[in-house]
Order: C-alpha cells, then sequence, then structure tokens
C-alpha cells in the first residue's frame, strides 16, 4: 500500500516522493499503536479519575450546609480550596511536577505509563466538579421526598441521587474522557507516548508534516467517536427525553385515529 502511495504522488508531485516515502511507512506502521496507546492511558486516567473525583464530587453535595450529611465548614472549605488549586495549575506543569511521583509508581517518568499518573491527578478535580455540578441539577424535591421516607444519607445518595442524576453523569464522564484525551495529547510534549508524541516529535520537531496532519486527524476522529457514543447513551438514559417521545408517540397516534373516525 505504501508504494502505491509513493508511485501516486510520484506522478502528481514528484517532489513530496523523498518526504512521503519516509512518511507514509512510518504511519503505516505506527499509526495504529500510538491510537492504541492514547486509548489506553485514557481510558485508565479516566477510570483512575472517577475513583477519587466521584466520591468528591458526592461528598461536596452531601456534605454542604443544605446537603443529605452536613459536614464541618473548615473541612468543607478546605476541601474545596484543595480541589480549586489542583485545577488551577497548567497540565504541562502540572505534570512536570509529579514526575517524582510518577517514578516511584510506575518506575520511570517516561512514556505512556508514566503519563497515567499526572493524568489522573489533573483529571480528578475537574472530574469532581462535573460530578458536584451533575448532583445539583437534581430536583430537590425528590430528595426531600426520600428524607420524608425515613431514607438514611447512604441510602439517599446510592438509590436517591446517583441513579436520578445518572445522565447528567454520563454526560460529564464524556466531557471529562475528551478532556483528559486532549491533556494525554499533550503530554506527547514531555515524554508521553501515543497520538501526541507521534505529532510532535516526529510530525512538528523532525518537519514531517504528513505524520503531524494525520495524527491530529486522528485524534479529531476519536474525540468525535467518542463523544457520540457518550451522547447517545446519555440520550437513552433521560427518562425526560424519553418520556417527551411516548407523548409525542401517543399525540401522533391519537391524531391518526381522529383522521380515521
Amino acid at each position: 500500500m505504501a508504494e502505491w502511495i509513493i508511485d501516486l504522488f510520484n506522478i502528481t508531485d514528484p517532489k513530496l516522493v523523498k518526504d512521503i516515502s519516509e512518511q507514509v511507512p512510518y504511519l503505516l506502521n505506527n499509526l495504529g499503536f500510538a491510537a492504541w496507546e492514547t486509548i489506553y492511558s485514557t481510558v485508565l486516567a479516566t477510570l483512575f479519575a472517577y475513583l477519587i473525583g466521584l466520591p468528591l464530587g458526592v461528598l461536596l453535595v452531601a456534605g454542604a450546609p443544605d446537603g443529605v450529611r452536613p459536614l464541618p465548614g473548615p473541612l468543607m472549605k478546605a476541601l474545596n480550596v484543595v480541589i480549586n488549586l489542583l485545577r488551577s495549575v497548567p497540565f504541562l506543569i502540572l505534570m512536570v511536577v509529579v514526575f517524582p511521583l510518577a517514578r516511584v509508581i510506575v518506575g520511570t517518568s517516561i512514556g505512556t505509563n508514566a503519563s497515567i499518573v499526572p493524568l489522573t491527578i489533573a483529571a480528578f478535580p475537574f472530574v469532581a466538579r462535573l460530578v458536584e455540578g451533575s448532583l445539583r441539577e437534581m430536583d430537590r424535591g425528590t430528595v426531600e421526598a426520600a428524607q420524608a421516607m425515613g431514607c438514611t444519607p447512604v441510602q439517599i445518595i446510592w438509590k436517591v441521587i446517583l441513579p436520578e442524576s445518572l445522565p447528567s453523569l454520563l454526560t460529564g464522564f464524556t466531557t471529562a474522557f475528551i478532556t483528559i484525551l486532549g491533556y494525554g495529547a499533550m503530554s506527547g510534549a514531555i515524554g508521553g507516548g501515543g497520538l501526541g508524541n507521534m505529532a510532535l516529535n516526529r510530525g512538528h520537531t523532525r518537519n514531517m508534516r504528513i505524520v503531524l496532519y494525520v495524527a491530529v486527524i486522528a485524534l479529531v476522529v476519536l474525540v468525535q467517536i467518542f463523544q457520540s457514543i457518550g451522547t447517545h447513551f446519555a440520550t437513552r438514559l433521560d427518562k425526560r427525553l424519553t418520556t417527551a417521545k411516548a407523548r409525542k408517540g401517543a399525540l401522533r397516534s391519537r391524531s391518526r385515529q381522529v383522521r380515521k373516525d
């Protein structure tokens, strides 16, 4: 396939043959693995970020003064300050700062596995805020009804708040996943692997423009795929949209029946 592409450009623009003869084989041999590295690091970093950020987001809502289990004010203020401080540090700077921790956990500060540590630390405060926003969107009356029935705070969180907020949580998960995917691409500038490393170290540094453009297009395609998947499942789980569709269907059937009569 590489020879066919080179022959095609040899006919249309012979000046590009030298660059293409080097870049196209490299892409064919490495693009699939680079895409796999990007997905691998993004999936793991997102899961680890949610293992930390989801409980923190629930704590921010449940422990608020109007929450189901209010916590001491100084504790909540300290928690908010820590989350805001971590969110305010640019990712590339945070990644450099976290290098020693990545070396302790993974054994190295370079490569795909090493990038998962700073990706997780950079993402979990963002995830905590996304979860907090999703939970605060829920109708307060539902929580009050659960409290009136004698449900404990734990029951309200696990059986009322989280299930009712699931569509919004899934939308937030998609947003977090795509954000971490972008972070992972930036990590290629300082030792991370995947498509970001291909685009920056091969495409930009070595002036391999075809590699650069193909890597960028691959990142865009991945974002579109995961965004579509997340939106699809969030829509399927949203009871409001399901109810609205059911009502429209009922109205249409009634109007058809009236026309027949």
